[in-house]
């Protein structure tokens, strides 16, 4: 099956809505975790969160890529400068950067959060994503992209795959720089 991949723009709005369906995939997240601090994720629910994305979509640049197989999206990789995505910069996480100031640099990257349509797991879109993800880092400037993948996962519905899987991103040529947390390399690949 033909996959492409696409930038999140507002035109591609209820494609995004589609695949997040009506909870808003990961318990109404709708990929904002890494956008709140702890105190607001705790305070904010579905609907807020919705709403969050969807302003930060209009409001541009695309906050991440969509892969579509037959017209219908398939996948979401969150994919911008780390600045985009604060809460991955916190100094207690296993994706806190080496450099501190890495977390506000327009030029280092991070690729945070996924979400593969249940039946399409398991076909290789983590992978096409990955490598769309590294196109679009480079288009827009960056000399730097990072991921915090998880390396053991029971199967590919697991939930802590949101962040990926350190094998998809090794084939893709990252390398692990350093692994705070147990089975969470902080990785790199140097555009």
């Amino acid at each position: 099956m033909s996959t492409t991949i696409a930038p999140l723009t507002p035109e591609r709005w209820a494609d995004f809505e589609d695949l997040f369906g009506k909870q808003g995939a990961c318990y109404g997240c709708w990929c904002t975790h890494f956008r709140l601090a702890p105190a607001e994720r705790r305070a904010s629910d579905k609907e807020r969160n919705k709403d969050l994305i969807k302003a930060r979509i209009e409001a541009g640049p695309p906050p991440g890529l969509l892969a579509f197989e037959d017209g219908k999206a398939v996948g979401w990789m969150q994919v911008g400068p780390r600045a985009d995505v604060p809460e991955w910069n916190n100094q207690g996480r296993g994706s806190a950067p080496i450099d501190p100031a890495d977390a506000g640099d327009p030029n280092v990257w991070a690729i945070s959060c996924f979400f593969i349509r249940v039946k399409a797991r398991g076909r290789g879109v983590t992978h096409r994503l990955v490598e769309g993800g590294i196109a679009f880092a480079r288009e827009n400037g960056a000399r730097l992209l990072e991921a915090c993948p998880i390396d053991l996962s029971r199967d590919s519905r697991s939930i802590g795959l949101f962040v990926g899987s350190s094998r998809v991103f090794e084939k893709a040529g990252f390398k692990r720089l350093v692994e705070r947390k147990p089975g969470r390399p902080l990785m790199r690949l140097v555009l």
